[in-house]
């Protein structure tokens, strides 16, 4: 009887340790991919950080590298330029938590991007002396060069 029960622990207890080691590593893996809201807090870590003209890192972004480095960081690979993510993104009418809000800032093109947080409330790297920070989409001068919302999630399109 205690050889048949050595015979059935060990085993089990092999098991038990593959799957607390696969369940430990799952959790700590770079490749778990957040939904919006995960992407809205990923983005919430760098309010504050300056603007740097083609910045796409924590010591500076600028509004198209903190969305492609936020999405990045929460598994998704987005394109380097707003006018690109607007392009390759599916067009929301009603943006949700970490949908991208585009603007057409410098004439007819795309090119200002941030991420939806809810609210008509957005995060970007504004301009060139400033700091990565919340606008409300409902302000005159956002409101004005509104371009459109784009998503890459698999919810209802509108």
């Amino acid at each position: 009887m205690n050889r048949i029960n050595k015979f059935i622990q060990q085993p089990a207890a092999l098991v038990v340790l593959t799957l607390m080691l696969l369940t430990v590593g799952h959790l700590w893996s770079r490749d778990t991919v957040f939904d919006g809201v995960g992407l809205v807090q990923l983005a919430q870590e760098h309010i504050g950080t300056p603007y740097e003209y083609g910045g796409s890192s924590p010591n500076g972004f600028d509004c198209s590298g903190l969305t492609s480095y936020v999405y990045k960081s929460g598994g998704y690979k987005l394109p380097r330029s707003a006018s690109d993510q607007y392009a390759k993104m599916i067009p929301v009418v009603q943006p949700h938590p970490g949908d991208l809000v585009f603007f057409k800032t410098a004439g007819d093109k795309v090119s200002h991007v941030g991420i939806y947080t809810g609210d008509f409330q957005f995060i970007h790297a504004p301009s060139s002396g400033k700091k990565v920070r919340y606008d409300d989409i409902r302000s005159k001068y956002w409101k004005r060069s509104y371009a459109g919302a784009r998503t890459i999630f698999n919810y209802k399109v509108q």
